[in-house]
């Protein structure tokens, strides 16, 4: 069971923990909302876990382009 780290807007696989057991608390987890976790977090039938989150490349455009924010994907 993996989890794989991939950024939201552009797609780029920012990273993976491979692992046998996950602890939610321990990834911070508990701290989203059940709309966000159901948002950003999809789990497979294999087992892996795809985290959707904001590399920093699309961060920075998001800091320098506030208006940005209003679309899902930005960076052609």
């Amino acid at each position: 069971m993996s989890i794989h780290y991939f950024c939201r807007h552009c797609g780029a696989k920012v990273g993976m923990i491979e692992k046998t057991a996950h602890n939610t608390e321990a990834l911070g987890f508990n701290h989203l909302t059940a709309d966000e976790r159901k948002d950003f977090i999809h789990y497979h039938n294999s087992g892996d876990i795809v985290v959707k989150i904001i590399c920093e490349d699309c961060q920075e455009a998001l800091e320098r382009n506030p208006d940005y924010h209003q679309y899902e994907t930005f960076i052609q």
